[in-house]
């Protein structure tokens, strides 16, 4: 039982230790937790959206209850638009919406949107935290 205890905490260390040295290239950010209450024509529409050095470089729609051809209508007008943007100028974007899957396209925006400032927010503490230390230098 004390075996498999230290394995599993080595584990977790291991874990910790990946996060840190991928933090600084590529985010995944999933959408499911984030904008659970967001939803489309028929329910949640999930999303993994992938930033690598703070560019957008693939969101991914997971799965959903939408009917095939409306979501197929929405993502083909929607994600391009985000796609190759930094997150910056994304979160400012305007999207354009699908015309006949204006519920799908709104749900979409939204949850990358929430994702977007989910990105932000970790963004936000890593500045901080360097300020802080240059600051202590300096004295």
């Amino acid at each position: 039982m004390l075996l498999v205890a230290g394995t599993v905490s080595l584990d977790a260390r291991t874990k910790a230790k990946a996060k840190k040295s991928n933090a600084g290239t590529t985010q995944v950010i999933y959408t499911g937790e984030i904008a659970k209450k967001v939803v489309g024509y028929n329910g949640p529409t999930p999303l993994n959206i992938t930033i690598k050095n703070g560019v957008i470089e693939k969101i991914e729609v997971l799965d959903n209850q939408e009917s095939p051809g409306y979501l197929k209508r929405a993502k083909d007008k929607v994600l391009p638009q985000y796609i190759g943007k930094t997150v910056a100028e994304a979160k400012k974007l305007k999207p354009d919406i699908a015309t006949g899957a204006t519920y799908t396209s709104e749900a979409l925006i939204k949850n990358i949107q929430m994702g977007l400032e989910k990105s932000k927010s970790t963004a936000t503490k890593k500045k901080a935290t360097t300020k802080k230390k240059t600051a202590k230098k300096r004295r």
